[in-house]
């Protein structure tokens, strides 16, 4: 027999079934509440509430776990390569030999920006945040490729969702190169897809320029680790915007925007942030893990901790591994990645810290390699955009076939009542 939860109100009684995922999480289906009630749920945040069933991600906070379409995140960064999880993310399951090649040849193919796109470009200031720029001109899009909401068959979605993945880095790295004065690369279809970004941003036109393939390799782990985390607040986003039949290019421009707040998308920009603020006032580790530790004071440990994960963050163990090998590998000499480092050794061996299970979390760590690599802090969310690109293309394109209805939340009122209109001469 399935079950049920019972609800009482006013003297009668309604049931409401019970559904369970294929990891045994289970949900009240409240569908139909207000319809028989006449009641609607408060839940500020959504944070009980689930807006959709779902088989692109699995995420258990209490015990660490985060898998996608079934695959550990584990064995994805260290036997995938980005590529392959987005195509596994999109459509379901991991690439044969054939269809990988034929999914990257059509990237490379559709890397190229249309250079009118260049006018629009050349409109912002040069200090304009890349993140407005990137939602900017991924909403632009829409306009260069009209047929995103005037066909919806497959092979044209597919040829949207390979657009996006194709230029999205190739557009990231003009943001970059504007900030410095420098002349934009184009890409270079012979790298792959890691390494032609690194391309674009760093080669300069009097000098060559070779990738480093340990930092090529920390790249890749960190889109793939960046690629999709289940219901957060820009995923959220791309599906509510996806739900009123958007195009995909306006829904991913609003998950754009979306991850640009710094409560999201911004968080290891605020590690590095902190790391200058304590480098700034002498660089001291305990002093502010005693200030952290005060709780009077205002002053919060950036990059420890997470809203979902009550355990260590699966992809910070990851991406430490990943931070190590790279600040070894470059020989980098940078005091505030050496306050970093005391900053995690301290945190992991305080009772305080370790009790409360804040841990270093993926934000810590990226922000850590980010920097190593060059990449100045307004860029980071952009990078962060990147990999989580794929996620939200298949979380768009999983609404789309799921035939889910236009997102419509409810509201309790709580403003004046009914007043009688008043002339403004009497007013």
């Amino acid at each position: 027999m399935a079950e049920i939860a019972k609800l009482t109100l006013d003297g009668k009684e309604y049931e409401y079934p019970i559904i369970e995922g294929s990891e045994q999480e289970k949900a009240i289906d409240i569908s139909k509440l207000r319809a028989q009630t006449g009641y609607i749920t408060i839940d500020p945040g959504f944070k009980n509430t689930g807006s959709t069933t779902s088989a692109i991600t699995y995420l258990d906070g209490e015990k660490g776990l985060l898998r996608y379409r079934g695959y550990s995140i584990e064995d994805l960064a260290d036997k995938a390569d980005f590529l392959g999880v987005a195509y596994l993310l999109i459509y379901g399951e991991l690439p044969t030999q054939s269809q990988y090649d034929e999914f990257v040849g059509k990237i490379r193919r559709h890397t190229m920006v249309n250079e009118d796109m260049r006018k629009i470009f050349d409109g912002f200031p040069v200090n304009a945040h890349p993140m407005g720029v990137m939602s900017s001109l991924v909403s632009a899009m829409s306009g260069f490729y009209p047929e995103s909401y005037s066909k919806s068959d497959m092979d044209n979605i597919d040829l949207h969702i390979v657009r996006l993945m194709a230029k999205l880095p190739t557009l990231a790295t003009w943001c970059y190169k504007k900030s410095q004065g420098h002349p934009i690369n184009y890409p270079n279809n012979n790298l792959d897809y890691c390494s032609n970004f690194l391309h674009m941003m760093f080669a300069l036109p009097v000098e060559k320029y070779e990738v480093d393939p340990v930092v090529s390799n920390a790249l890749n782990k960190l889109l793939i680790l960046h690629a999709d985390h289940e219901q957060n607040c820009s995923t959220s986003t791309v599906r509510l915007v996806g739900s009123s039949q958007a195009n995909i290019y306006s829904s991913i421009s609003a998950g754009i925007s979306a991850l640009w707040g710094p409560l999201h998308g911004g968080a290891n920009q605020a590690v590095i942030e902190m790391l200058e603020a304590i480098r700034a006032d002498g660089g001291g580790v305990e002093k502010y893990l005693n200030k952290a530790k005060d709780k009077n004071d205002p002053f919060r440990l950036m990059g420890f901790g997470h809203r979902v994960y009550k355990n260590f963050d699966p992809r910070a163990r990851i991406i430490k591994k990943a931070a190590d090998e790279v600040l070894a590998a470059l020989g980098i000499e940078d005091p505030v990645l050496d306050i970093a480092r005391g900053l995690e050794e301290a945190a992991l061996s305080d009772d305080y810290f370790v009790e409360r299970k804040l841990y270093p979390n993926v934000d810590f760590y990226s922000g850590i390699i980010y920097r190593a690599l060059g990449i100045p802090v307004n860029m980071f969310t952009v990078m962060f955009a990147i990999g989580r690109l794929p996620g939200w293309i298949a979380q768009w394109l999983e609404l789309r076939n799921d035939g889910q209805a236009i997102g419509r939340p409810r509201q309790i009122y709580t403003g004046e009542t009914v007043r009688p209109f008043v002339d403004i001469e009497n007013r």
